[in-house]
């Protein structure tokens, strides 16, 4: 599978671009391929390319929705800093995307899958959901070391401090591999999103909830980690999520860390498609 930063650019030209109106602004949405829709919430500082090595393979069987977060990438700030405030633009645009009463599946990453399952919690006709390294459990993590801030080698305009740092936090949080193994669209991916987010998740996605709000939902769940997550305990917490909910299916995939669906792509993607289809 492609690890070369031309797929931005070979994605961006093929994408159909939304930026649709809400009161407050507008969010954008791109969408690929053509069939059921699936939508896609990226991670906290992230955007829709959190999703780069899996758009082409869903966009085959389905019209696929990558939406860049209320405060991320090309989508304006939301009112207000809390969850509700980044939830109503995103249910709002995507009922207008799609209309109001049409079936959709969520796929939800990290921060994203706390907001995933929120929308599939507040939205009729949510057919099924799938986290991967979900947010909002509230349980241990086990982080590998200290992440580097970036933003004063940013604001200086020292561009090798800045992709040291971002190979750093690369492989400190989201790759199971070192930094130096760090691939260049990997590297670009992480830089563009992190430069450009204005909303705070970190402590929305660390306050939990997310019990709760899968139980509301109560529908088909899938619940999937790297084996190396670092913001979880993953068999602990698949388990601890999965056991009250009636329709619950729960996966680890070897050999990957938190970004599972970047890192190991060639599990993820007829994962989620097998998923889909049922």
């Amino acid at each position: 599978m492609r690890t070369d930063p031309a797929l931005i650019d070979t994605l961006s030209a093929r994408a159909r671009t939304e930026r649709v109106a809400w009161a407050g602004g507008q969010v954008c949405w791109r969408g690929f391929g053509s069939g059921s829709p699936v939508v896609l919430v990226h991670g906290g500082h992230g955007s829709w390319l959190h999703w780069v090595r899996n758009i082409e393979a869903l966009a085959a069987e389905h019209t696929v929705w990558a939406v860049n977060l209320p405060g991320f990438g090309d989508s304006d700030p939301p009112e207000g800093e809390g969850l509700a405030a980044l939830l109503a633009p995103t249910l709002s645009t995507l009922d207008t995307l799609i209309g109001p009463g049409t079936p959709v599946q969520l796929v939800g990453f990290s921060f994203g899958g706390l907001v995933a399952a929120h929308l599939a919690a507040q939205r009729p006709q949510v057919r099924r959901l799938a986290l991967l390294g979900t947010g909002g459990h509230q349980g241990p993590r086990r982080p590998k070391g200290e992440l580097v801030n970036w933003k004063p080698a940013w604001r200086a305009g020292n561009a090798a401090a800045v992709e040291h740092a971002m190979r750093h936090n690369l492989a400190m949080h989201m790759l199971s591999g070192a930094a130096d193994g760090i691939d260049p669209l990997a590297l670009r991916v992480h830089t563009e999103a992190c430069v450009r987010t204005r909303f705070r998740s970190k402590e929305i996605s660390r306050a939990g909830g997310l019990a709760g709000v899968l139980a509301a939902y109560a529908g088909p769940t899938l619940l999937a980690w790297g084996e190396h997550d670092v913001t979880a305990e993953p068999a602990a917490v698949a388990s601890a999520l999965a056991s009250p909910l009636p329709d619950a299916h729960t996966r680890l995939v070897a050999d990957a860390g938190h970004w599972v669906q970047y890192e190991r792509a060639d599990a993820i993607n007829p994962l989620l498609l097998g998923w889909l289809r049922d």
